[in-house]
């Protein structure tokens, strides 16, 4: 077989690896512009779990990576002046020339041809081969020759960052957060080799400006950041490699391949470097890919199962990542939070890491996270009081109680609105007592009805609930009152018109108009009193708006009528008081003119 590998970075010399090593007689030759030794950026870093799978792939490039590291387990929070520390979470640093320098001495050792500086300016350029594999990076030249092929989409994020190093070794993976009169800077460090720590500096777009570093040097962005930082470096300098203030690129392609050619690592996909992840998913990518080469003779058939194999896990982290820069990008909201709640909600901001996940790593830390909530939740629940007894108490946040103006839920499980469409127009009957009261019993602290319409024609299938006859009070009192007398569970009603949506003639509509086919839910087409058709409904006017206002007020009533704790109003999209109400203004959208004063 004959490969060709553009990029040598770590997901173009470890397929390179893993593939000679399988398939000894294969003439395989990786291209790269580059020097051998010229790197950008400092350190990479991966978790313990990721490190298992370059032990079983290649043991030997894995113990010559391992001997190398800086180890270490704790995450470091700086907040307002403060360190919380979190435990057992394992990571390993490695320089970026290092790893580069093993996997170029073992790909060498196995017999792949290592061709440096050397730029491929197109495909027409590459030499014949069964396979190609372009692994050059974020701005990969050959993605964009090809996009019409691989259909790439680039997400440029708002923050800004820059890759910069420091001779202060790290004990661990830390966040610094610092404010000066331009806003607030931020800082991912992490130590990879001794007396070597990696140091990217973030902040917003208007803070980068404010600064003046959109005009920066690279000595003068050094020079403001180690200002900004001083105190955290210790009288430490600062290092530079091609540091320039960036925009992070979140890069997606819909297919990795194309006839012989395949996209791998960054070329392919990026995963932004606040859950460290770039170069292992690269090398994973790496492994998938010799897997599939493994299993399937034909190329063609191993690129399919490549993709098939691989996408899930990539798409998996992807959505980890976007979740992880968005809190980064969204820091300012967190600003009136505590040390404690600050780095609890970085910790798990990704998702990777939830609360219980937590508890088995850092069951110290957990443990204080958890006293705090339950004596806030103490204290929001007697409006400042907190209760001795309470101070020391460990409860699972999820259980502790909260306060909702003057009422007080047990706990923080809530039963989400779910229609059941077992109603006789609008009347509920034993299915809503024994679906409801159910939950009840099982402990939720709140349980929402399903969508409970406020008329006969704002409902959208003949099966909704509703609150607007007297008899349907009745029968909701029957419910609230099993819930209050068996169970510590609060009971609360969504009121809601569907709109458009409706199943049966909304007041606003001609006699001989048809609803709007585009916004009809096929669950009510058996409904129709009208055969859809694509007539627009009339602008609502003064009347019937007062209308529908009554009816919402009349609703209402009943629903005090018929005991029930909590009222919310559904204004979700294509609902009615999305559709020409605003909670805040009063007022209708342009959609239907006018004004409600």
């Amino acid at each position: 077989m004959r490969i060709v590998c553009v990029g040598a970075g770590p997901a173009g010399l470890y397929l390179a690896i893993l593939m000679k090593k399988a398939r000894p007689e294969s003439r395989i030759t990786v291209f790269e512009r580059n020097r051998p030794d010229d790197t950008f950026g400092f350190g990479v870093v991966f978790s313990d779990a990721t490190l298992g799978g370059f032990a079983e792939a290649d043991p030997e490039s894995y113990a010559t990576i391992t001997r190398r590291f800086a180890h270490w387990d704790d995450i470091d929070v700086h907040w307002k002046g403060e360190v919380v520390r979190s435990r057992g979470h394992g990571f390993a640093g490695l320089a970026r020339s290092e790893l580069l320098a093993i996997l170029q001495a073992r790909a060498t050792e196995l017999g792949v041809e290592l061709i440096f500086e050397t730029d491929l300016p197109d495909v027409a350029a590459l030499p014949p081969a069964d396979l190609v594999v372009i692994a050059d990076g974020v701005n990969s030249a050959f993605r964009t020759e090809l996009a019409a092929d691989f259909e790439p989409t680039i997400d440029w994020r708002p923050n800004r960052f820059v890759w910069l190093g420091t001779t202060l070794p790290f004990e661990a993976f830390t966040f610094f957060f610092n404010e000066n009169e331009h806003g607030l800077f931020q800082v991912h460090a992490y130590r990879y080799a001794e007396g070597r720590s990696t140091f990217i500096v973030e902040c917003g777009e208007q803070t980068f400006r404010r600064a003046g570093l959109d005009k920066a040097t690279e000595d003068e962005t050094v020079a403001y950041c180690e200002k900004v930082f001083a105190k955290e470096l210790g009288g430490h300098r600062l290092l530079k490699n091609r540091s320039i203030w960036r925009q992070f690129p979140t890069i997606k392609n819909r297919r990795w391949y194309a006839g012989n050619k395949v996209l791998l690592g960054d070329a392919a996909h990026t995963a932004h470097f606040s859950i460290g992840s770039g170069t292992k998913l690269a090398m994973e990518d790496s492994i998938v890919l010799a897997e599939a080469l493994a299993a399937h003779p034909r190329v063609e058939d191993a690129l399919v199962a490549y993709d098939t194999a691989r996408r899930p896990a990539v798409d998996a982290l992807q959505r980890s990542a976007q979740v992880s820069l968005e809190w980064f990008e969204s820091t300012p909201r967190y600003g009136e939070l505590e040390p404690l709640p600050f780095a609890f909600s970085l910790l798990t901001r990704s998702l990777r890491v939830t609360h219980d996940n937590l508890a088995k790593r850092d069951p110290e830390l957990v443990a204080r996270i958890d006293r705090r909530f339950a004596a806030h939740a103490d204290a929001q629940v007697r409006r400042g009081e907190v209760r001795e007894e309470s101070r020391g108490r460990s409860t699972p946040p999820m259980f502790t109680p909260l306060r909702l103006r003057e009422l007080v839920l047990p706990n923080r499980v809530v039963m989400s609105p779910m229609c059941q469409y077992s109603a006789d127009d609008g009347q509920i009957g034993d299915w809503h007592l024994v679906h409801l009261g159910s939950r009840a019993v099982g402990g939720a602290g709140l349980v929402m009805t399903e969508m409970t319409d406020v008329s006969a024609d704002g409902r959208i299938t003949p099966g909704c609930a509703g609150l607007y006859r007297p008899e349907h009070v009745g029968a909701w009192r029957r419910v609230t009152s099993f819930v209050h007398q068996h169970t510590l569970s609060k009971i609360g009603v969504q009121l809601a018109h569907a709109g458009r949506k409706g199943s049966t003639k909304a007041p606003w509509l001609g006699e001989d108009e048809p609803l709007d086919a585009g916004n009809w839910p096929l669950l009510a087409a058996s409904a129709l009193p009208y055969k859809p058709g694509s007539a627009t409904p009339k602008a609502m006017d003064r009347a019937d708006m007062d209308r529908v206002v009554a009816d919402f007020v009349r609703a209402t009533e009943m629903a005090i009528e018929a005991d029930f704790d909590l009222v919310e109003l559904h204004f979700a999209h294509g609902y009615l008081l999305n559709t020409f109400l605003s909670p805040f203004t009063n007022t209708r959208t342009d959609e239907y003119g006018g004004s409600l004063e």
